[in-house]
């Protein structure tokens, strides 16, 4: 037996090589504090046009209580405005992500990044049209809860192919859906909480935990 060898650092590398073929570890903490700030910007944008719109404190109260003609009329503002904060942070994660994919050396959108990608979209897409549907039903109270909880939901799936703190973020939003759910007229509060503030504070734990330490070794 060769003595140079450290049996510790054999098991260490060896843990890391399968840990690199089963789970996606390039995700970049970045990339969740960009769609944290993108989320607070939209936030920040429709409480704007929700407080023009309907000239009230209490503008996403009555968003609920608004006729099927209101709520038409405010569709295509919602629709572009979560269009735009997905198209940011999709912009942001793309980037940071590719940026620390480069850094290890390793493929952007390889066969486990498409599986990643794959157990996100599912629950995504399923929620986005069961959240669209229920609000031309007229629940738009339980349009937010049911976004919280759908994306939760697909953390959770994805969380098997990549960081443990994804699993957490999918538990947070769960609960925060959960909650929403018996605080109706408070939708945009648990926007700003769910998809901004718990992006951000997951977003800087991934960074300081995986690509900070990185950077200094």
């Amino acid at each position: 037996m060769n003595p140079a060898v450290d049996p510790l650092a054999q098991l260490t590398e060896i843990r890391a090589i399968m840990e690199r073929s089963s789970r996606y570890l390039s995700l970049s903490g970045l990339s969740g504090i960009a769609a944290g700030v993108a989320a607070l910007a939209g936030v920040g944008v429709g409480y704007w046009y929700l407080g023009q719109k309907y000239g009230s404190t209490q503008d996403f109260v009555r968003i609920m209580q608004s006729s099927e003609q209101e709520r038409l009329a405010t569709l295509p503002f919602l629709l572009m405005l979560t269009g735009g904060i997905i198209l940011l942070a999709l912009g942001g994660a793309y980037y940071f992500t590719r940026r620390r994919a480069k850094q290890d050396r390793v493929q952007l959108w390889s066969p486990l990044g498409r599986r990643l990608a794959l157990s996100l979209a599912i629950p995504l897409v399923a929620g986005g049209l069961f959240c669209l549907a229920i609000y031309l039903q007229g629940a738009a109270g339980l349009v937010v809860p049911g976004m919280l909880l759908f994306y939760g939901l697909a953390l959770l799936n994805a969380s098997k192919y990549t960081l443990e703190e994804i699993r957490w973020l999918g538990l947070t939003e769960i609960a925060l859906g959960l909650v929403a759910v018996l605080f109706p007229g408070y939708g945009l509060i648990f926007f700003a909480l769910g998809f901004g503030l718990s992006h951000i504070i997951y977003g800087l734990i991934m960074y300081n935990r995986y690509e900070r330490t990185a950077r200094a070794l």
